[in-house]
């Protein structure tokens, strides 16, 4: 039997799913995610899936360039698959690779812009731009277009139901995010922990989402505010974490509560219809139990702003230009897989109340780097948090744990605390300045 089908029998079949993950300190990797807005750079309108220049057509032809392995749904190609590295559509659009996970910064660095360049080398060929920013800034939600996929359909029907901005989210926003090990329960306490009191700090390094709607919105990050209403059960910040009994069973017990989007059988996607995890262990769903792959499934439906699965994923961070890119899974890295690093994070950050956390973090959508944490400016943590982070790479590579000095991948954002400002601040200032409101120049200066 695949591992995948076994059947939940209980707690303990779901905690092991976390022990299988724990991996040895010698093989810990990063993977990055990141995800791109298109548009079509002589009208900016957002990129339909049909048609000869939609994105349907540029998914054939990355595959037919590159050779990856096309994945259909309803005779569509929706994904593309090369050795652990893979194209996936988002809702409206926005194409995300997921790289393989990688040791060292430079190979992960080198991935995404080969990633970049054949896109960009493919889309000028129909007229399609990728923005370097957090969220779509002309359209909203009723002129985006909507994407070929069952899980899709089913969370434009959810979201609605529980906060203000869910379609808003699926449809306008891009991110970037770094994926993690863990070696063991404690050390997955400890990386938890200090990703989780780091992100307002790591936000407001990457605030990139400050026009929409073809208008300054008033945020540095439009996409943290927009994210804080989109589903309370699954989103946030998850001050539990910092719970002296937090583990692999609290996490556990709270994933289990929040409600299925759906259960899959074969290629159909049945509803969850408001069933949680725990119910569908206890009576069962569509006439089925659950299995590994199902409580795979649905960790991969919640979305806190740090989130665990078989590895720890950091999401509090917008879409941003190219050099920017290769710092996030650098910064994290020297941050969370030095355990001086780690240590330094926690004191830095660590005597940070779950109500100051929250109001930072509304305090960093709206300012970004000028923003306030916890009675402290955050550019000021930002300056230390980098530095820490630097300490940590110059370490690792000391003790033989990478093959290069990665340090230099930090200077993006050494740059941006010297200037005092995040992405978001220079992107709205040049747009009402330099730019003149201009579509063509916006798209012109963000564009990958």
């Amino acid at each position: 039997m695949n591992p995948q089908d076994q059947p939940i029998e209980g707690m303990g079949d779901l905690l092991a799913y976390f022990h299988a993950a724990q991996t040895p300190r010698e093989d810990w990797a990063v993977g990055t995610e990141h995800e791109k807005v298109g548009v079509y750079a002589d009208t900016g309108d957002r990129v339909p899936y049909e048609g000869p220049y939609g994105i349907g057509a540029l998914l054939e032809k990355i595959a037919s360039a590159v050779g990856w392995e096309r994945v259909e749904e309803n005779g569509r190609v929706i994904a593309l698959l090369n050795e652990g590295a893979s194209i996936t559509l988002e809702p409206g659009g926005q194409i995300e690779l997921s790289g393989a996970p990688l040791a060292d910064t430079r190979q992960t660095c080198s991935e995404f812009n080969t990633h970049v360049d054949l896109v960009k080398e493919l889309s000028d060929d129909f007229g399609i731009a990728w923005l370097g920013l957090g969220i779509d800034p002309f359209h909203e939600v009723p002129d985006i277009p909507t994407m070929p996929k069952g899980r899709y359909d089913i969370m434009r029907s959810y979201l609605p139901t529980k906060g203000g901005h869910g379609l808003e989210m699926m449809h306008a926003t891009a991110t970037v995010q770094a994926n993690l090990d863990y070696s063991s329960e404690e050390d997955m306490i400890e990386k938890m922990r200090a990703a989780l009191v780091a992100t307002p700090i790591v936000s407001a390094l990457f605030g990139n989402s400050s026009i929409s709607g073809g208008k300054e919105n008033g945020y540095v990050s439009k996409r943290l505010i927009i994210w804080r209403d989109t589903d309370p059960d699954r989103c946030g910040l998850i001050p539990f974490v910092l719970d002296p009994d937090f583990g692999y069973e609290s996490y556990t017990e709270w994933a289990l509560d929040v409600p299925l989007f759906f259960v899959i059988r074969g290629s159909t996607y049945h509803p969850g219809d408001g069933t949680t995890f725990r119910e569908f262990m206890s009576r069962g769903f569509a006439g089925t139990r659950p299995t590994t792959r199902d409580w795979d499934m649905h960790l991969t439906t919640l979305f806190p702003d740090v989130r665990l699965k078989k590895i720890i994923e950091v999401r509090g961070a917008d879409t941003v230009p190219r050099a920017h890119i290769c710092a996030l899974p650098a910064l994290w890295k020297g941050l969370l897989y030095d355990k001086g690093a780690l240590e330094a994070t926690w004191e830095l950050l660590g005597n940070v109340t779950p109500e100051q956390l929250d109001a930072g973090q509304l305090d960093v959508a709206m300012l970004g780097l000028r923003a306030d944490m916890a009675g402290r400016k955050v550019l000021d943590m930002a300056r230390e948090l980098v530095e820490i982070s630097a300490v940590g790479l110059a370490r690792s590579h000391a003790d033989g744990f990478a093959n290069h000095d990665e340090t230099i991948f930090l200077d993006p954002l050494r740059e941006q605390v010297e200037k005092g400002k995040s992405p978001g601040q220079e992107v709205a200032e040049s747009w009402r300045g330099e730019w003149g409101m201009n579509r063509e120049r916006l798209i012109k200066a963000t564009r990958y």
